[in-house]
């Protein structure tokens, strides 16, 4: 078992490394600005985000830089921010720490929540709002954001902290530790 974890470790590893490369020529014009190509979060100026490949008004924080003000088309079923999924205890004494950024308080860990990378959480603009988060499978749940996976404390960029009520929504053995995904506003 401890073989085929470190073996799929490596692949993983292996296979972000390829793929950075690969975006490496697409990127080099730096940030994108209204309407430029991205294919993340990061790729886009401000407080733009990725929507079907082009940086737009981010809707859930209700700017208005790239004009307009309409309504962007919804994603696809299949599209959203590629991320890791990781699990999280967010009772009081689990792994989560202290209570929860949005609220301060502790939640059962049975419900659909998650902690947010600090970059998606954007100075908790996301709390108390809905994601959508879909495994590779096809297979999706919709969960609250309750906390910050603060990078500053060693989170990751790219982490949806999900709890065990989320992995079991999904189908997921929590003992996996880590799992692909993308997630959406719901």
């Amino acid at each position: 078992m401890a073989n085929s974890l470190l073996l799929l470790v490596c692949l993983v590893s292996v296979w972000i490394v390829f793929m950075n490369i690969l975006s490496l020529p697409f990127m080099a014009s730096g940030i994108s600005s209204c309407g430029g190509s991205c294919q993340t979060l990061d790729d886009c100026a401000g407080q733009l985000i990725c929507i079907d490949g082009k940086c737009d008004d981010d809707p859930d924080l209700g700017t208005h830089t790239c004009g307009g003000g309409s309504s962007p088309t919804p994603d696809p079923p299949s599209s959203g921010t590629p991320a890791i999924l990781t699990n999280n205890n967010f009772e009081e004494g689990g792994d989560g720490g202290g209570p929860s950024e949005c609220d301060g308080k502790y939640h059962d860990n049975s419900q659909n929540i998650v902690a947010l990378s600090t970059r998606w959480y954007d100075h908790g603009s996301r709390c108390g709002k809905m994601i959508k988060i879909t495994v590779p499978n096809g297979r999706s749940v919709l969960a609250k954001v309750v906390d910050e996976c603060d990078e500053s404390d060693g989170c990751p960029n790219d982490i949806v902290d999900g709890s065990d009520g989320v992995w079991n929504a999904l189908g997921l053995d929590i003992d996996i530790g880590e799992v692909h995904v993308t997630w959406s506003m719901a």
